[in-house]
């Protein structure tokens, strides 16, 4: 059995942990807040660029030739992969990774065998997992997360379109974390390049609507289409700011209430303890009164 000096050190120690984990989980919260309003406003404005995008799509009478919308025989890739910058957030970050490597390996197995899959790392957690397991990994901005704005997105965005424009790659994805509340985000891996044509026998009764367009279609989908790339990566790192503050806070609210089951048992050891030393002095002295009797 530990000794009370023992017993007491840990209750401190789990005590001022507690304590820390108490602390982040309102900032964590006040975050979310923050990250949700963001996100909740987001949503309807990337939505509705994309109904513009596929309305004007549809109903363009000749397609427009854009090198974003080019498809090739797939041998270079590079995946964009969205985690935190910090830990402490459950299986945030671990579950991302997990699905890049799923995706991979369903997917890109041939192209990974030869070394043509790279990472564009949005999050300091994601580069460093999947460096460490060998791929190459475009470091430039997995510390986005400390300047979270549209600028420092839209650069990354158009990093990658031109690289894709270039032919450095022939298809690009996107993983990241998807909110849906504090407990649960949602793993998505969409297909970010080349950019998904309409068909027209899947066109909507809206876009088979005649629209005036002015200036042409044409002008107005080169546009759109990479408005529409920047915003779809806008969204996707905001949708995982916010579940990260959602993951931290659900962590930390775990951790408390471990702490507070642990203090628990750590006290009922101690008063065991303290007992059992007190009945142990007890008997050393009713032992020592005897002796003295005789």
């Amino acid at each position: 059995m530990a000794s009370l000096k023992e017993v007491r050190n840990r209750i401190v120690s789990v005590n001022s942990t507690q304590q820390i984990t108490k602390a982040m989980k309102m900032v964590a919260a006040a975050k979310l807040r923050r990250a949700q309003d963001n996100i909740m406003q987001m949503r309807p404005y990337a939505q509705k660029l994309g109904e513009m995008l596929t309305t004007v799509s549809s109903g363009a009478e000749s397609a427009v030739d854009s090198p974003l919308k080019t498809v090739r025989p797939i041998e270079k890739v590079l995946i964009v992969v969205v985690t935190s910058d910090r830990g402490l957030c459950g299986a945030f970050n671990t579950n991302i990774v997990k699905a890049t490597l799923l995706l991979i390996e369903q997917k890109y197995s041939a192209q990974a065998a030869k070394g043509n899959v790279e990472i564009f790392a949005i999050g300091k957690k994601g580069a460093e997992s999947l460096a460490k397991r060998g791929f190459v990994v475009n470091k430039t901005y997995m510390d986005l997360f400390g300047r979270l704005n549209f600028v420092a997105v839209k650069q990354a965005a158009e990093e990658i379109m031109k690289a894709f424009s270039d032919g450095r790659y022939d298809a690009v994805d996107l993983v990241y974390n998807e909110f849906k509340n504090v407990a649960t985000q949602i793993i998505h891996t969409d297909r970010y390049l080349p950019i998904a044509t309409e068909d027209k026998t899947t066109r909507t009764k809206t876009a088979e609507v005649n629209y005036i367009f002015e200036p042409t279609e044409e002008e107005i989908l080169a546009e759109l289409i990479p408005k529409s790339l920047k915003i779809q990566l806008y969204r996707s790192v905001l949708e995982s700011n916010a579940s990260e503050q959602g993951a931290r806070m659900t962590a930390m609210d775990k951790a408390t209430e471990n702490a507070q089951e642990l203090l628990k048992e750590l006290k009922l050891v101690y008063n065991r303890t303290r007992q059992a030393a007190i009945t142990t002095e007890i008997l050393e002295i009713v032992g020592g009164a005897e002796a003295l009797k005789n």
